[in-house]
Order: C-alpha cells, then sequence, then structure tokens
C-alpha cells in the first residue's frame, strides 16, 4: 500500500507532517534533537523519523495512530515502532495510541494498541482502517471474562430463586433486565468504562423511579428494540405476560430491582465487550444458563446446552456466506451461535464499513428460525435482542405449516434439536401412512424426532438443493432404532442423503432437565448415501464416542464448565472432538469409521475399538445403568 493510500484509507484530516515528504520528526515536534533526548531520560533516540502520524481529540479523549512504512517489515521492525511510540508518550502524555508496521508491497501490516509487545498485539487487526475504526479500539472497555460471568451467572440464579422469581420466566426476566441495563449504559453512562462512579450514578437514577416506573422503562426499552420486527405485536405480547405482568416480577420492590440491575451491570455486563465474537459466546452463554426447564411442554425436550451448540456449529464448517436455518428454534441458541460464527469470519480481513455492510446482510437475509411454543419463541426474541438482532427472520407456527418461508430461504445450513416425543397430531399425514392406529393415536413420535430430519430432507430434494449440510441432535434411541418404524425412516432418509457422521453425547447434557441420551448426526442433503442403483454405502461414516466434555454436575446449577488457571477444559476438549471428526482419524476409545445402511446401528458403540487401559469400575457400573435406563424406556425391561 503506498503512502498516499494509507493517509486517505485513515483520514486525510487526521494527518499531521511536520518536515519533509510528510513525514512527523519528534525531534522538531520537541523543538531540538537534544530536548527530545532530555524528555527521554537522556538517553538520544535512534529513530525519530516517523513516516505517518495521525491525532484527533473528542470529549473521551486524545488519539493517535502512527505508521511506519516498510517495502516488507519483518520482526526487528518492531524496535523502531516501539521507539516512536515511546517518544509519542514523553511528548504527549495522556495520548492512546495505536502503532502500525505497514508494507508498501502489499496489504499487510501489523496492530499494536497502547504498547508495542505480544501483550497488546491485535492479531484481528489485518486490514488498515479509519481513524473512527481506532478510536472504537479503546472504547470497548470491557474485557471478557468468560469465568468470572458463569460464576457470577450462578450467583445471579440464586439471588432471583431467593427472590421467588419462577425458573421458567427467569431466563427471559435477566435477558430483558441486560437489555435494558445495556441501553441505560450507552445513554446515561456514555457507553464508557463500567465504574463504581457509574455504578453509582445509574443508581441514583433508579432510585427515582418505582417498581411500575422501572417495569414500563424496560418495556419503551423493548418496544424501541423491535421496532421494524417480523411479528412485533406478538413478540411485545409475550415478553409483557411473561415478564413485565408476572405477578411475582410485579411484586419486587425497588431494592430488589436496583439489586438486580446492579448486579448484571457490575458482575455480568461489565465483563462482556458484546462487539467481540468472544463476548457475543459469553452473552449466549449466560442467557441459555437459565433455559433449564422453560419453554417446552415436555421435560424430554431440552433445550441444546450452549456448548453443543456451538460444537456441532463448527462440525458444519460455517462460513460467512452461509444461510442458516433451525425449523424448532427454541430459545435461537443455534441461530445466535451461527450468527456470531458468521460475523466473526466475516470481520476478518475487512474494514470497519466494509464489515458492518456484511454483518447486517447477515443478521438480515442469513438467519432464519422457526418455533411453536409461545415461552420459547419470547425467549428466542430476546435472545436475539441481546446479540443485537431485533428484527431476526423468526417464524412462530409449526415447520410443518412453514414449508414456503422455507423455500425461501434457501438455507445452505441447518441446525436443530427437534422434539424427540412430539404429539403425533402435529405431524403431516403423508409421514403417518404406514403407521398403526396405535401409532397415529399414541401421545409420542415413533420416529424419535427423525420425521423433522425427513421432512427438510424431502424440501431439499423437491428443490434440488445440493450439498446443504444438517446437524441435529437426536435421542440414542433414534441412532440404536433398529424396529420397522426407525429402519424404515433411517433407510428412507439413507437413499437420499449422506450419512456424515453420528457422534454419542455426554450422558447427562440436559441435566437437570431431561434425561434422554442424545447423539449428534450430521448429513449432506440431496447427495444419496448409497452407490446409484444399490444399497453399497458410498463412503465409510465417521462415528464419534465423545462421551467427557469437561463438564460436572452441581446441585441447582446443572452441569458446570470447568477451568484450568483460567482456561476453559471444554475449548480444549472441543478441538480434539473436531480434529478427529475433520481428518476422519480413528483413536481407540474415541472415534472410528464405518459403512452403515439404515438396518445398522448408528453408534460409534456399535463398532468403535475400546482402551481397556482407561476404563474403570465406575466406567462399567455408569454403562450398565445406561443400558438398564434404556431397556425400562424402551419396554424391553420393567423396574420392580
Amino acid at each position: 500500500m503506498n503512502r498516499q493510500k494509507i493517509v486517505e484509507t485513515v483520514g486525510a484530516q487526521y494527518h499531521r507532517p511536520n518536515i519533509e515528504e510528510d513525514e512527523w520528526s519528534y525531534a522538531k515536534d520537541a523543538g531540538t534533537l537534544a530536548i527530545l533526548t532530555e524528555k527521554l531520560g537522556g538517553e538520544r533516540p535512534a529513530h525519530y523519523k516517523l513516516d505517518r502520524r495521525f491525532t484527533d481529540s473528542d470529549d473521551t479523549g486524545n488519539y493517535a495512530v502512527l505508521i511506519e512504512t516498510k517495502q516488507n517489515f519483518t520482526d526487528s521492525d518492531t524496535e523502531q515502532l516501539k521507539a516512536y511510540v515511546e517518544e509519542e508518550y514523553a511528548l504527549h502524555r495522556g495520548m492512546k495510541v495505536i502503532a502500525i508496521l505497514a508494507n508498501t508491497n502489499d496489504d499487510r501490516i501489523k496492530v499494536w494498541k497502547s504498547e508495542v509487545d505480544d501483550e497488546h498485539f491485535l492479531p484481528d487487526e489485518t486490514v488498515l482502517d479509519s481513524m473512527e475504526h481506532y478510536k472504537k479500539l479503546f472504547s470497548a472497555d470491557r474485557q471478557n471474562d468468560r469465568e468470572k460471568v458463569m460464576r457470577n451467572t450462578y450467583a445471579l440464579n440464586e439471588m432471583l430463586h431467593k427472590k421467588d422469581i419462577d425458573e421458567r420466566n427467569r431466563s427471559q426476566f435477566v435477558g430483558t433486565c441486560l437489555l435494558f441495563v445495556k441501553h441505560e449504559v450507552e445513554r446515561y453512562g456514555h457507553g464508557g468504562r463500567i465504574t463504581d462512579a457509574m455504578k453509582e450514578k445509574l443508581r441514583e437514577r433508579w432510585y427515582q423511579f418505582t417498581p411500575n416506573q422501572i417495569r414500563a422503562a424496560i418495556g419503551e426499552v423493548l418496544e424501541g428494540l423491535l421496532d421494524g420486527s417480523r411479528n412485533k405485536e406478538l413478540k411485545i405480547q409475550l415478553l409483557k405476560r411473561d415478564v413485565l405482568n408476572d405477578q411475582k416480577i410485579k411484586a419486587l420492590t425497588q431494592s430488589a430491582w436496583i439489586e438486580v440491575l446492579t448486579d448484571i451491570l457490575m458482575n455480568i455486563y461489565r465483563y462482556i465487550d458484546a462487539n467481540s465474537s468472544e463476548g457475543q459466546d459469553i452473552l449466549n452463554l449466560f442467557f441459555i444458563t437459565f433455559n433449564k426447564y422453560v419453554g417446552k411442554a415436555d421435560k424430554n425436550q431440552a433445550f441444546t446446552p450452549d456448548h453443543i451448540t456451538e460444537f456441532m456449529t463448527r462440525m458444519v464448517d460455517l462460513t460467512y456466506k452461509d444461510v442458516v436455518l433451525d425449523e424448532c428454534c427454541g430459545s435461537g441458541s443455534f441461530l445466535v451461535q451461527a450468527m456470531v460464527k458468521e460475523l466473526a469470519a466475516a470481520r476478518h480481513g475487512r474494514t470497519e464499513a466494509e464489515y458492518r455492510q456484511i454483518a447486517n446482510h447477515i443478521k438480515e437475509h442469513q438467519i432464519f428460525g422457526i418455533e411453536n411454543e409461545e415461552k420459547a419463541y419470547g425467549l428466542a426474541t430476546t435472545n436475539m435482542l441481546i446479540h443485537g438482532d431485533g428484527n431476526s427472520n423468526v417464524e412462530f407456527g409449526s415447520c410443518f405449516n412453514k414449508e414456503r418461508f422455507i423455500i425461501d430461504a434457501k438455507p445452505t445450513v441447518m441446525l436443530m434439536n427437534p422434539p424427540y416425543n412430539a404429539k403425533p397430531m402435529s405431524i403431516p399425514d403423508r409421514y403417518k401412512q404406514d403407521w398403526t392406529g396405535k401409532e397415529k393415536n399414541g401421545k409420542s413420535d415413533p420416529t424419535k424426532g427423525m420425521v423433522f430430519v425427513k421432512y427438510l430432507s424431502d424440501i431439499a430434494k423437491k428443490e434440488d438443493w445440493d450439498g446443504v449440510r444438517l446437524a441435529v441432535l437426536l435421542p440414542m434411541s433414534a441412532a440404536i432404532g433398529t424396529g420397522n418404524r426407525l429402519s424404515d425412516m433411517k433407510e428412507a432418509l439413507l437413499r437420499d442423503n449422506t450419512l456424515e457422521a453420528v457422534v454419542t453425547l455426554p450422558s447427562e447434557i440436559f441435566y437437570p432437565g431431561a434425561a434422554v441420551q442424545a447423539v449428534c448426526m450430521v448429513f449432506t442433503l440431496n447427495r444419496s448415501h448409497y452407490l446409484e442403483g444399490g444399497r453399497t454405502p458410498r463412503k465409510q461414516t465417521f462415528f464419534g464416542y465423545y462421551k467427557d466434555d469437561g463438564f460436572i454436575k452441581k446441585k441447582n446449577l446443572g452441569r458446570v464448565e470447568q477451568f484450568d488457571n483460567g482456561h476453559s477444559r471444554w475449548k480444549r476438549i472441543q478441538q480434539k472432538w473436531l480434529d478427529l471428526y475433520r481428518n476422519k482419524t480413528v483413536e481407540a476409545g474415541y472415534s472410528t469409521m464405518h459403512s452403515v445402511t439404515g438396518a445398522d446401528e448408528w453408534l460409534a458403540e456399535a463398532y468403535m475399538e475400546t482402551d481397556y487401559s482407561t476404563l474403570t469400575d465406575a466406567d462399567f457400573q455408569q454403562t450398565i445403568n445406561e443400558y438398564l435406563s434404556h431397556l425400562v424406556k424402551e419396554g424391553r425391561a420393567y423396574e420392580d
């Protein structure tokens, strides 16, 4: 990038040359080289002619962008840039500095914030940007702290329990309170660093409100955020019913309201930078933590844990160009995970202006959901609002009545956790032609949720969509199933789609909610599993035995993520799971490859070599318990 292009990109109005060739001399800025040497404590600088210096000032501070150009910079050039930063601070105390090495032979850059060292290097800054963008890097005063947020979330849950806020409403309640706190910080705290001074300022403001006025203020914020949103009236109606007009929430005193809002401000929001992908992940984790029991009519239709949605989203190798659909979206966890991953991918290698344009397109045209239950639909609305998308394409109703919506969306990736015990009366007749009267009039879907996959498969085949990836969470019984109904469904799916992978997940991922054992299946739609004209698989399927995710059970909290010196065990485990799958690696005790048909069991346990060196008595007992539980559930054994 030539020097003139650098000036135009950062902003010519901010450029501050003071010697020849539009360069900047710290010696001239100081008056003389001798004075500069004195300012630096008596050490004469080896470098003091900076290629390009840009500055700006406003009520948030004084900013400087220092750029040193080279034909092809090397690591040794950082010492020269570091010298310029020291000189900048020596002559202009309190300056907020961005330091950049830039190539003139190409567009490669390296960027540091405040200091030129490993700790302050910004690896995501790969494209030269405007002064406005570099100033924004200093406005992110909230630093992500995943462990603190999770610990504080559990404490907040205990507080709400003591204040008698129903479990079924806690997620909606904390979500709307967080949106209100965010609005208050931006409007009355000037969006700055969350300090004790800001806390006292906001608390002083809130003490001027009665409880009714606080609820009204929250309602106004929500209505503003939902302006222009699909089904705005229904969303507002549900949020008022489940939060603002709930009797126990209406009974909160002024001091109780302020205690909750202050806790969210100081112990949650303060530790989340929502402008980063990590911060977006933490926001989702915070919100989903309260979704242990809410929104589903059946305990066996639990919400997908956040780390499992993240894992499944990564299994389908999402790009920022993908259009994502979840036809049973629940609280919107898959949609949020997909959006966060796409936004992070879109940010890399683009300027702020380029990114904003793509980000808006992702939110408006690439994320689609359907939800049939009012409580869950309200949760999805709140979840999307928290992540900055108030106009999400989430439809209310049965997915079986939304075929045109799905076709118009033209998804390239589908993610879902369908109901495992859906009422047969809710399933279209075309999928029940061979069902017995007992099955048609029964209490639950005999396909264990597979019918929802078949529905999408049929649409993909009819519309001739090629290569659409689908990851679905299903009960283990669907993978084991060799009875007529499940075998027929599995065979029908393989005739039209390729089964890429099946991974067995931890035994109690829904704890303390549903007790169902779950697997994740990955399909490529509209691409037959079999060679033409036969039942010979075209390729082997990957099977993973992913039973340990690094979480542990805690009373009243569910399964809790564990950290080693601040580092998540789950993040390390997830990477191994993904590496095994992507490389199709066979490892004893973890994974295998096998050719299967619809008549076979789709489980790693059926084909995998066991690593006996790691087995314990507890593992043996757990396996026996799981098998007995399965037999009882299938009606093949009975409890005394």
